[in-house]
């Protein structure tokens, strides 16, 4: 199979499986804090990573632990919090579309951090992208007066994590595979995440079972949501350009959208088109 084609395939998956993850935020939420559904998730990615790929933690070079650690700060700690609690105030649907700003921030990082060139066209999608940002947010905070739009800014935070964690990827761990990058990220937060998920009460709470079937959505976002989307982001990155790995992200709202459809969810024509606008900035920014 053409290289092109096994991009796009990672990308398709990828979509689906990170698409599908909002939805099980949302369900983890209906028994369980925003700290214990963080917590968790990233507990259960790194029981499955260490199980797996734990031989592979001896293949990474010293030097490079503090990629690891910085990878696994940006990539997944933050972000997993962040999104959580967002989520706490902000439909799934919502959540994913702003998520989708990740290219363009990619770029942006990129360029400034990282000395990646910047063209004109590209400069219109950010202002694009950030324009449709605000129409989404605004909008939604005039017809949801019950859900804080403030908290968008969280996705947003997460988004620019998100894209830090490409650029550092692509530039310093590409000679690394990525079941080892995604074991060492994971072995480095197992310990802060299980002492935060102790200090949160969860112990106590799990005779309830409301919180148990919350457990179970968090160990399928954690395994396959989190674990194994993130070998297959990984091993993206080293194929394609950090620009295209991170366009996933324009995907996963159409995979959220549908799941929130389901759940009763809905969104504004001028949320709609928000959306749309935001997909024409990414499209611009990532365009070579």
């Amino acid at each position: 199979m053409e290289a092109k084609q096994i991009k796009w395939n990672y990308l398709i998956v990828l979509a689906l499986i990170w698409g599908s993850s909002f939805i099980l935020i949302k369900r983890g939420l209906t028994g369980l804090t925003a700290i214990q559904v963080g917590s968790l998730r990233i507990i259960f990615a790194s029981l499955f990573l260490i199980t797996i790929g734990f031989k592979s933690l001896f293949l990474i070079p010293r030097s490079k632990w503090k990629y690891i650690v910085l990878t696994a700060v940006c990539g997944t700690f933050l972000p997993a919090y962040l999104f959580a609690i967002s989520q706490t105030e902000l439909d799934s649907a919502v959540t994913a579309i702003l998520n989708s700003l990740t290219p363009l921030n990619t770029l942006l990082i990129g360029t400034i951090a990282f000395s990646v060139g910047f063209q004109r066209r590209q400069l219109w999608g950010v202002i694009i992208g950030l324009i449709g940002s605000l129409l989404l947010v605004l909008n939604g905070a005039m017809n949801h007066p019950e859900q804080n739009y403030y908290y968008a800014i969280l996705v947003i935070l997460a988004s620019l994590c998100y894209a830090i964690n490409v650029n550092l990827i692509k530039k310093y761990l590409t000679d690394l595979s990525p079941l080892s990058i995604t074991t060492g990220n994971f072995a480095v937060l197992f310990f802060p995440a299980l002492f935060i998920l102790f200090s949160s009460g969860y112990i106590e709470m799990i005779p309830i079972e409301k919180v148990q079937k919350a457990t179970i959505y968090i160990l399928i976002l954690g395994i396959i949501g989190t674990g194994i989307a993130n070998i297959l982001f990984f091993k993206l990155i080293q194929m394609a350009s950090p620009v295209f790995a991170s366009s996933v992200t324009y995907l996963i709202p159409l995979v959220a959208f549908f799941w929130g459809l389901l759940d009763h969810e809905s969104l504004s024509l001028v949320q709609f088109i928000g959306a749309f606008i935001i997909l024409i900035g990414v499209y611009l920014s990532a365009k070579k």
